[in-house]
């Protein structure tokens, strides 16, 4: 990994948006980017959105602290709706960290360099979601504090994890996924701990990021360890990205409830689970990339390959929806006809599905247009679409279908009540204070991997 230390003249490339745009040498990049952590300022966009969300962030302690005293009679769940917000938003997180996974496992392995600029990003996303997400299963049990009980742990009393439990599946896919996803964020971020220990001002920031930083000396032994740290972990994270979300599924499609008992709900949701998720990134990255100057790291390029990926998942997403009115329909099953016919299309939460699919059908076609795909105001309009339209899905599939059960008598309406919408706002609060520390603390783009972007001199003088 050689050093140029002088700033390279601007050169034209081959590709009119590069990954990385010319004029930047290994010290611009790192000082850019370091810079970010390192400086005792930060841009005033950032103290207002971290004092905002911090301050919705307490509405998460407080609603949580009277679910425990009270139970989860503060939730609007009821019979037949046993499953509501809890399970929407589990569901709604856990598809947003899918992009994480797959940005940094999957394009890792195939080699896609436009990658390198959000992996980071993104992977951090992964993780704070799926911290939000794992909230909502530990207290929808109403006993938190019993929640090792799914755990298979050895114990005298032969209290076994019932593995015929959808919430048993969910613990065990969510924590795999969790674990290998902090590693796999962990390993990456080994080199850039050692860069910013070098950088550093303070003994105590020095000794902080030095311990981090496991000793990295750079050595041709370091990299090739880390190399094949990564490759490992990307191997096994690439089927976590299928295999998650296919579980999470497989809570509903395992059920005989009408609109849920359906094969095609794992490739359905990991189609969603991406929709979202890169959704969440363009969200975050459009913003950050304004405020930080960090156009010619991020560039148009990047937008436009993320805005081709909400595309591609959408039209997936939107096939799963005409598949399942094609089910029901070939099927002659009369409670899934009147699900799909009667009950979404002309029940009392109908408008619910009508925003759906103004969300998640119309709004991505957009998409087709390349000036949109190229457009941060556009692609940032188009991704709240997105995002909004993922939690009504996971609305539409939950209450709407459990609201109308097979006998009138048990019909019954599901209302959110204030503690739901206290506890969901209060998880995008915590996702939002922690994705705004972790840009400030640690570097939100990969140096090493940025540096390797650079060209010498001699292959752009050939240019």
């Amino acid at each position: 990994m050689a050093s140029h230390q002088q700033t390279l003249p601007p050169v034209a490339l081959e590709h009119p948006d590069p990954v990385l745009q010319p004029g930047h040498s290994n010290k611009s990049v790192t000082e850019k980017i370091a810079g970010v952590v390192l400086t005792a300022k930060s841009p005033k966009q950032w103290f207002f959105v971290i004092g905002i969300a911090f301050l919705v962030m307490q509405l998460l302690p407080g609603s949580l602290t009277g679910l425990v005293l009270k139970g989860v009679g503060l939730w609007g769940i009821n019979q037949p709706v046993g499953w509501g917000f809890d399970i929407i938003n589990f569901v709604w997180w856990i598809g947003i960290g899918h992009a994480g996974t797959l940005i940094s496992a999957i394009l890792l392995l195939l080699r896609q360099e436009w990658r390198m600029s959000i992996s980071r990003f993104a992977e951090a996303m992964t993780i704070f979601a799926v911290a939000c997400a794992g909230v909502y299963p530990v207290f929808h049990t109403g006993r938190p504090w019993l929640a090792y009980w799914l755990l298979p742990y050895p114990n005298t009393m032969a209290i076994w994890p019932q593995p015929r439990s959808p919430l048993v599946w969910d613990v065990f896919a969510v924590s795999t996924y969790a674990t290998v996803s902090i590693l796999f964020w962990y390993v990456g971020l080994i080199p850039d701990f050692a860069t910013m220990r070098d950088r550093a001002k303070t003994m105590f920031v020095k000794r902080l990021y030095g311990i981090l930083s496991l000793g990295w000396r750079n050595s041709a032994k370091h990299w090739h360890r880390y190399e094949m740290a990564s490759l490992l972990l990307a191997g096994l994270s690439t089927p976590l990205v299928v295999s998650v979300h296919s579980i999470v599924s497989f809570d509903f499609s395992a059920g005989i409830v009408p609109g849920w008992h359906a094969t095609i709900f794992p490739p359905y949701f990991v189609a969603g689970a991406v929709f979202a998720g890169f959704a969440m990134v363009l969200t975050l990255a459009i913003p950050v990339r304004e405020w930080y100057g960090l156009k010619d790291f991020i560039t148009v390029r990047h937008l436009e390959n993320m805005g081709k990926i909400m595309l591609t998942t959408g039209l997936i997403v939107v096939y799963g929806y005409v598949m399942e009115a094609f089910f029901a329909w070939f099927s002659g099953n009369e409670f899934e006809e009147y699900l799909l016919f009667k009950n979404r299309l002309g029940g009392p939460y109908a408008w619910s599905y009508y925003m759906l699919f103004l969300c998640n059908a119309v709004a991505p076609q957009f998409l087709w247009i390349k000036s949109v795909r190229r457009s941060p105001a556009g692609l940032f309009l188009i991704s709240q679409f997105v995002s909004v339209g993922m939690w009504l899905e996971r609305f539409v599939i939950i209450p709407v279908s459990l609201s109308r059960d097979f006998m009138p008598s048990s019909w019954g309406m599901y209302y959110p009540t204030t503690f739901d919408w206290a506890t969901f706002i209060g998880t995008m609060g915590f996702f939002t204070t922690m994705m705004f520390l972790f840009i400030r603390g640690l570097p939100m783009i990969s140096i090493f991997e940025m540096r390797t972007l650079i060209k010498p001199k001699a292959v752009e003088a050939a240019h």
